[in-house]
């Protein structure tokens, strides 16, 4: 694809696919000297507005950072706190997020969440992977390093157990390999916060995304911001290493 395709009524299609680097949370927090706690809290119900200004633009996948491989590092009264909200939003959001239509998957490593929260995850992807409406993907414990790291030890051991050619081992196939295996990759991931770097998301699949950063910090992004995205996304002329028509 060139360019932008321009619908029948002259507005040009929204991405398939945008991905989220979610930050802020705590300055946002400290601007308005409370816990970082509460800018967690108001963190979670930006990510409804993010939902529903998704769903209302037309696009069919979002992709939302929740929690990094870094984010262990934390101080650990911190990760108790985010892993408790979590636990809240899985209880409380996904019967809303189901009545919607809604696809919920789980990219990352699960092994370093708790038992609990894990079977949180696995009944909300069961309950809602029938849905045809938008695809929701919430990347938790997840780093995309790592995750390139454990493809190619999968891919590794399916050549030494003579289950694949090495030389049949193309990008095509190392994408199966990844969490996002099913998913098309972004085209467009968008960061919040004024920071203008990828922090190890998407590492794999963002090779030829659009990237915008706003200065608004995730608390306060709504659904004018979102489109301001999709508005700078459209100006972009997207040539995918090959000569554009200018």
């Amino acid at each position: 694809m060139m360019e932008a395709v321009t619908s029948h009524s002259g507005t040009p299609p929204p991405p398939v696919h945008v991905a989220v680097i979610m930050d802020g949370n705590g300055r946002w927090a400290k601007a308005r000297n409370l816990p970082r706690v509460m800018g967690h809290q108001q963190g979670a119900e930006a990510v409804k507005t993010a939902v529903r200004s998704a769903i209302d633009l037309g696009v069919s996948y979002l992709t939302l950072y929740g929690f990094s491989i870094e984010n262990w590092k934390r101080p650990k009264p911190e990760v108790t706190d985010l892993m408790g909200l979590l636990r809240l939003y899985l209880r409380r959001e996904v019967s809303e997020l189901h009545r919607e239509g809604i696809r919920i998957r789980f990219i990352g490593d699960r092994e370093r969440l708790a038992d609990d929260i894990v079977r949180l995850l696995e009944m909300a992807e069961q309950r809602t992977r029938q849905n045809t409406g938008l695809n929701l993907v919430i990347a938790l414990s997840y780093g995309g390093r790592q995750e390139i790291t454990q493809a190619t030890r999968k891919l590794a051991r399916a050549a030494a157990a003579g289950e694949i050619d090495p030389d049949n081992i193309d990008e095509a196939v190392l994408d199966r390999y990844l969490f996002t295996g099913t998913i098309p990759d972004p085209d467009l991931v968008i960061r919040t916060s004024g920071e203008q770097r990828i922090s190890n998301f998407l590492l794999w699949q963002s090779a030829y995304a659009e990237l915008v950063f706003t200065d608004t910090l995730w608390p306060d992004f709504c659904r004018a911001d979102f489109e301001d995205a999709l508005r700078q996304y459209h100006r972009r002329e997207r040539r995918f290493g090959v000569i554009g028509a200018g």
